[in-house]
């Protein structure tokens, strides 16, 4: 069968024979054996409900060895024989162009070269997944080739509940992701719900499809970093020399010894799992790759010694690397994490003086004495930062949960109000104040022809829309807007494109509508093929997450979630493609809801209606929420756009003298 005609079959005609489990294969930690027996053999019973009746006995005994093995029913005898990967958009059987773009993202997300764990559908994070299992997948993909532009799928955590009649102004797709009630929505129901099969943890860009491989973060990564030695270098100062260490090299997290890169530092980078490091490695996003301590402190004394601008991937735990620094009177610069706490206890981050082989089994056979490892070492990687620090070390969080988990660990990580931590995240120092509040952040779009010269083509149109809106910028945002610049110029340079023809850029409502309507154009003349945009979750609007994205919220409203809501509500609307609300991502299953968007450009005028609309709210809506918080970045940022736009009206906060409140209680 051809491609095309296997799209079509969705769950295949006749029961495919049952597959070997590639060696070679990077894979997911085994999970929790939470599910009592009859919940176990619920779970079987869901799972059987895509297939006919006279499949079931063969099936049943197959999903139930899945269930022992890895916790999980993924159904790898249903994986399609074709290679998995984003092709373009002409290549998909499609009677919307609209539901071809987003099977191109579904396939994109699911490229050995981009996800983390693709044998079981999961992209990064460990467990953000884009479907449960290969037959919500084969379904999906079917509906979509199928679907017309006055229909829409709804997705319940990965399951296709099907095509409803809708409008050509609404969503092709809806997607919800671990959208569990409130008080069910701790990690071990989420454990017991995904074995179930009935929900999922679709992270932030994984379950909504806009995943682009680790340069989805290097941009924001490389702010990160920059500003971070921006804040305690010298003036006349450079990265140089300088010293960034952090942990992970998984999915997001492998962003980092780019970032490093273009920062201009010399970046170590450790990571447990050697697959994941030589991938890392080998993909060209890290420079040195050494698993020897004695090795690591030679070689970044070397780095040091020469001011060299260098990556380093050390394999084994960073805690030790923490703690032989220290010893070695090694100054650390600046310092962070980001392995994956917000899934501490099945593979998210492991514990010190253990291999990687002997957790793996933990998870699986014993998880309390593994817990207790994993919050002992968090005790001891706290305790090793703190030494840093009191040298002068800047450690910030990285919004992965490390100072959530260090705490509930017990670690010396509490302010002396014994209510803040004694680090701020990155987003309070730095993105929150510099980037957000002003409405910048990770806008990025795919071209759907698959082509490098497309892509090399919408670069240059956005570098060029940058340059002209930064002559007329005012000084608050002429720092945002040269980095900005300095980033697109360099963006084919630092060659990070893997799966797509993607490309990130931080930008605000004027710069994201701009360059858009550019693309629009350029399709609509035939300079490029189709391009679909979408952004990171981890933005100015999309996401309630109080101790990542709206850290920076102190006016008791970051716990709240009516952003993210009112955030996908808007954007449905409005004219996105797809839009997507998620329980969880980033931080953990209950502790954010983020929501996100795709919209394809092909070049009609409605895109461009469309386009407009919703990229306009999609930034505001977020500004207007931490202006109100007052916070004055995004104060000033929202009265100059309701000066440019007559239409928008947004509530101002009046300020308060804190004299007023000191003697009132």
């Amino acid at each position: 069968m051809t491609f095309q005609e296997q799209i079509l079959q969705g769950i295949p005609a006749e029961l495919p024979a049952k597959k070997a489990y590639p060696k070679d294969a990077n894979r997911a930690p085994k999970r929790k054996d939470i599910l009592s027996v009859e919940e176990k053999q619920l779970a079987i019973r869901n799972a059987l409900r895509y297939f006919p009746k006279d499949w079931h006995k063969e099936l049943a005994v197959e999903f139930a060895q899945e269930l022992l093995d890895f916790g999980r029913i993924y159904m790898y005898r249903f994986k399609p024989e074709y290679k998995m990967y984003a092709r373009p958009i002409q290549e998909y059987p499609a009677k919307s162009i609209q539901a071809a773009g987003i099977m191109l993202m579904m396939q994109n997300n699911l490229n050995p070269a981009v996800a983390q764990h693709p044998e079981e559908l999961i992209t990064y994070g460990g467990n953000g997944a884009v479907f449960q299992n290969w037959a919500q997948y084969l379904l999906t993909m079917q509906y979509l080739a199928t679907m017309t532009d006055e229909q829409t799928l709804n997705l319940y955590s990965g399951h296709p509940m099907g095509l409803f009649p809708s409008s050509k102004g609404a969503p092709r797709v809806v997607v919800t992701n671990g959208m569990v009630v409130p008080n069910y929505s701790k990690p071990d129901d989420w454990e017991k719900f995904n074995a179930l099969g009935v929900s999922q943890y679709g992270q932030m860009t994984a379950g909504s499809f806009m995943y682009i491989g680790p340069q989805g973060i290097v941009h924001g990564t490389t702010i990160t970093v920059m500003n971070a030695f921006r804040k305690i270098l010298k003036k006349g100062e450079t990265p140089s020399g300088k010293i960034f260490l952090t942990a992970g090299l998984g999915g997001m997290s492998g962003a980092q010894p780019k970032a490093g890169n273009i920062a201009g530092c010399i970046t170590v980078a450790a990571e447990v799992n050697p697959k994941a490091a030589k991938k890392r490695h080998e993909q060209g996003w890290v420079d040195v790759l050494i698993d020897s301590m004695d090795e690591l402190v030679a070689r970044v004394r070397k780095a040091q010694e020469t001011n060299e601008v260098v990556s380093i991937a050390f394999i084994g735990n960073v805690v030790d690397v923490w703690e032989r620094f220290d010893e070695e009177n090694i100054f650390i610069h600046i310092g962070s994490d980001q392995t994956s706490l917000h899934i501490p206890w099945t593979g998210g981050y492991y514990p010190v003086d253990t291999s990687y082989e002997e957790s793996n089994r933990l998870i699986r056979e014993e998880p309390e004495l593994f817990k207790e490892k994993v919050q002992a070492t968090l005790r001891r990687h706290a305790a090793s930062i703190n030494n840093h620090t009191a040298k002068g070390t800047y450690f910030f969080d990285y919004g992965n949960a490390f100072l959530l988990e260090a705490s509930r660990a017990g670690a010396d990580i509490m302010a002396e109000n014994g209510i803040d931590f004694k680090y701020k995240s990155y987003v309070q120092d730095i993105l929150g104040p510099m980037c957000f509040d002003y409405g910048f952040g990770p806008f990025r779009w795919v071209c759907a022809s698959g082509r490098a010269e497309d892509l090399d083509q919408t670069d240059e149109i956005a570098m060029n829309v940058l340059q002209e809106i930064m002559e007329s910028s005012p000084e608050e945002i002429q720092l945002q807007m040269q980095d900005n610049i300095t980033w697109i110029k360099d963006a084919k340079k630092n060659k990070m494109v893997v799966g797509s023809q993607a490309r990130i850029l931080y930008a605000d409502a004027e710069g994201r509508a701009k360059i858009a309507e550019a693309f629009n154009n350029a399709i609509a003349a035939g300079k490029i093929g189709p391009v679909v945009l979408g952004r990171d979750h981890h933005d100015v609007s999309g996401t309630d997450s109080p101790y990542r994205e709206t850290s920076n919220i102190y006016d008791g409203s970051k716990f709240t979630a009516d952003m993210a809501i009112q955030n996908v509500i808007g954007d449905s609307f409005r004219g996105a493609t797809w839009v997507s609300i998620h329980n969880g991502g980033g931080v953990g299953w209950g502790e954010v809801t983020n929501g996100g968007f795709g919209m394809l450009l092909d070049g009609t005028r409605e895109a461009d209606a469309r386009l407009k609309n919703m990229l306009f709210y999609d930034v505001n809506n977020g500004i207007a929420r931490r202006s109100w918080a007052r916070n004055k970045e995004a104060m000033f940022a929202i009265k100059r756009e309701m000066e440019r736009t007559p239409d928008l009206k947004v509530t101002v906060p009046n300020l308060v003298d804190d004299n007023l409140l000191t003697d009132l209680f």
